[in-house]
């Protein structure tokens, strides 16, 4: 970009600032030292931004061009759109000369969850700690309303050409509720949906620059909230982390916005959960205690089972830490308070359960809650998550040298073969490993073929 773009900004320009292998129009410092300009730059509301420059002269094609923005996303913006994603919010701040230290954009030395999210250039020199750190810190900030860095990726692009309904009602509200359910029956049977789920996340933020009553808008809000923390779900699933980071971190300030603090409990739990099967126990249950420090302040029906499931983690995540006591101490508290609500609910407690029992060398015990799980999945139609059990049980039967072992393992390979679910296809390197120390050959063909499926991209 030219210094031809920044003519309109007149008292707003000055002179430009070294860019990327070209200049970048700098704003004056005079504007910086506006306490409502430096306000709105801290708090990123760039709606308010843009509509500074327009005062000021500057048109939206000339933002557009300066920003690397099309016309109608300014237009968006303008319209109420928030802007969440860093490296937009970076392009904005390097085409329009602003420093990067002023919108939270620059690197900071604390790391504690709770305290605000800088970052200075994900393209450069970042490792997937610096990511997850930030991640997690993020989280707690949108939960707690402090400023944060919401995204690390552009999303996907919002369609456009689709009009927007003039005003919003309680009806909008209830299709996109309907309109998640649907998605999600779908992602349970076949695994995946990460692409289409993504994109419908993205536009119905729109619906949040539509006019509607305050009650509208804060149910609004928590159903994208839901929608966004599934999206997230489904990202990780196809293990599209940067997406998923970014719709987990929306999906808490939304509903943090709603003062919805069971969708905000709710966002962290499976967050940490994509924290934890990553390999860092420790974050995740930051985001557990986080999760249960929200939850108490709600009173919604569905929180005592949210509460199990927020403790049963936390107790796979401290055996995974080496806490065997404080794993059984979690585990005993979570079924105390379980109030299965339906047979997925139900399924996915004994599955974890049969983990964290696992993970503490009760093989028997694991067992039973595997073969449980496996049941009341298998009532459900719910094939993705009802081929996890059904690996851990084999993987069980198998590591025991029970003749059934070898029969179970092909059933959940043949199973996992037919989703779209790359979490469950990576989770057949357990049951490989297992397969291969039988040492026979029946065994070991099966451990190739569970290795095959693992490594297909779905």
């Amino acid at each position: 970009m030219g210094y031809g773009h920044a003519d309109k900004i007149a008292g707003l320009a000055g002179t430009p600032a070294a860019g990327r292998g070209k200049p970048t129009p700098a704003v004056d410092a005079a504007l910086y030292r506006r306490d409502d300009v430096r306000r709105l730059l801290a708090e990123r509301d760039i709606a308010a931004l843009y509509r500074v420059l327009k005062d000021a002269g500057v048109t939206q094609r000339q933002i557009a061009e300066l920003t690397g923005q099309s016309q109608s996303e300014v237009s968006e913006i303008l319209a109420g759109r928030r802007v969440l994603a860093y490296d937009l919010l970076v392009r904005i701040a390097e085409g329009l000369g602003i420093p990067r230290e002023l919108m939270g954009l620059s690197y900071g030395g604390s790391d504690a969850y709770g305290e605000e999210v800088t970052v200075s250039d994900p393209l450069e020199g970042v490792t997937d700690e610096m990511l997850r750190r930030h991640f997690v810190a993020g989280l707690a900030a949108a939960a707690f309303g402090r400023p944060l860095l919401a995204g690390l990726l552009d999303p996907a692009p919002t369609p456009t050409g689709i009009p927007l309904p003039s005003r919003l009602s309680l009806g909008d509200v209830t299709e996109v509720r309907a309109g998640t359910e649907q998605l999600r029956s779908l992602a349970r049977r076949y695994g995946g949906q990460a692409d289409i789920v993504d994109a419908v996340a993205n536009r119905a933020m729109q619906l949040l620059s539509v006019p509607a009553d305050d009650a509208v808008q804060r149910s609004l809000r928590s159903a994208l909230s839901e929608l966004r923390e599934f999206a997230g779900w489904c990202c990780f699933d196809q293990r599209a982390y940067d997406n998923a980071r970014t719709h987990f971190t929306d999906a808490v300030g939304l509903a943090r916005e709603a003062n919805d603090p069971y969708r905000v409990a709710y966002a962290l739990f499976h967050a940490g959960c994509m924290i934890e099967e990553r390999g860092h126990p420790n974050d995740a249950l930051k985001l557990f205690q986080l999760g249960l420090f929200k939850l108490s302040e709600s009173r919604d029906p569905r929180a005592p089972a949210l509460e199990a499931w927020l403790q049963v983690d936390s107790a796979s995540a401290y055996a995974h830490l080496g806490y065997p006591d404080r794993a059984r101490s979690e585990l005993a508290a979570a079924w105390d308070v379980w109030q299965p609500p339906h047979e997925n609910d139900r399924g996915g407690m004994e599955w974890v359960t049969a983990l964290v029992e696992r993970d503490l060398g009760r093989l028997d015990v694991a067992e039973r809650f595997a073969a449980s799980s496996v049941r009341h999945w298998g009532a459900t139609g719910n094939r993705r998550d009802a081929a996890l059990p059904a690996i851990t049980l084999a993987e069980l039967h198998v590591m025991a040298g029970e003749p059934r072992g070898l029969a179970m393992a092909k059933i959940a390979i043949d199973t996992v073969a037919l989703l779209h679910s790359v979490r469950a296809h990576e989770r057949l390197e357990p049951l490989a490993v297992a397969l291969e120390a039988r040492r026979s050959g029946d065994a070991r063909e099966l451990a190739r073929t569970a290795r095959q499926v693992a490594t297909v991209r779905v």
